[in-house]
């Protein structure tokens, strides 16, 4: 071996060696591996039956993770219940879902795609990285530059907690305001992350949005709001009636589609409903919370009609 330590006899060293290369995702043949450590094929055998006894006693099922041999290539290889292990296709997909949304700074998206190419065996991630390598290389953040791992997981537990929090908050103007809220949700949008909260003074009936990255100085205040605020909000049925993050009260409209895909405006707008065609001319109606609706509405230009 290079390090120069004498494996022979020395049981902690090899076990840890083998383990750490089956965890890898790579195959070991016995007779390699006894002349590698200066054993014997027997010694190396007592090794794997030690390891597979370890695995057994920390892992209830057998499927759940277990060191299996295989007869035709005469190699040991350890496999994993599916739900600890990410597949090839599923670790791509991730991979390319994380670039595409830009929600993460250069650091943050790197680690986050180092530690899931870790899911899938060296010479697999090496075809994942050639498939994503241009992208990853070219990222553009976005130019807030923020790291985020931090405050969302604060957030996430003052809102499991159902603790006000407070917050200076610098609006789109650069204009900056302390805000002392109850939080209910955390969500991503459009490239960010949104934290949804209510005014603590009541002054508004609706819950508004704010830019997390946009959030500084955040500390709770140790008092806590009562279940039924969070009862007046579900972050499902908010997603289905938010457009941009613009918050605002909840509204009901009713518009005209005449466009080449209605099955766009069904999946941008989750509450629309057809209630009404007549030759290629759907009759539409949705809800929507505050005045982001307008916004996307405008952009369809002829297609739509408010009725």
């Amino acid at each position: 071996m290079k390090s120069g330590i004498d494996y022979n006899g020395n049981k902690g060293f090899r076990l840890l060696s083998i383990y750490e290369r089956l965890n890898k995702g790579e195959t070991v043949e016995k007779a390699q591996l006894a002349d590698s450590f200066g054993v014997t094929q027997k010694t190396i055998q007592r090794d794997i039956d030690d390891l597979r006894a370890y695995l057994a006693e920390n892992h209830m099922e057998e499927n759940e993770v277990a060191i299996k041999y295989d007869k035709v290539k005469n190699v040991y290889y350890l496999v994993r219940f599916e739900r600890e292990w990410l597949t090839n296709e599923e670790v791509m997909s991730l991979c390319k879902i994380l670039l595409e949304s830009r929600a993460f700074c250069k650091e943050e998206l790197d680690s986050l795609i180092s530690k899931l190419l870790t899911q899938v065996v060296p010479n697999d991630r090496k075809k994942i990285e050639s498939v994503i390598r241009s992208e990853q290389y070219y990222y553009v953040p976005l130019r807030h530059g923020k790291f985020l791992f931090s405050i969302l997981w604060k957030l996430s537990q003052f809102i499991t907690r159902s603790e006000i929090i407070q917050f200076d908050y610098t609006r789109q103007d650069g204009m900056k305001k302390e805000r002392l809220v109850k939080p209910v949700a955390v969500m991503f949008s459009e490239y960010y992350f949104y934290l949804i909260a209510f005014m603590a003074d009541g002054s508004k009936d609706f819950p508004t949005t704010f830019r997390i990255d946009r959030i500084a100085d955040l500390k709770g205040s140790k008092q806590h709001f009562n279940i039924p605020y969070k009862e007046r909000f579900n972050d499902g049925e908010f997603r289905k009636r938010v457009q941009f993050m613009y918050s605002g009260e909840l509204r009901r409209i009713i518009f005209e589609f005449n466009g080449p895909s209605i099955e766009a405006v069904l999946d941008r707008l989750p509450t629309a409903e057809i209630v009404g065609e007549k030759n290629g001319v759907y009759t539409i109606r949705a809800e929507a919370y505050g005045d982001g609706i307008d916004m996307w509405l405008g952009s369809q230009g002829d297609f739509i009609k408010i009725v």
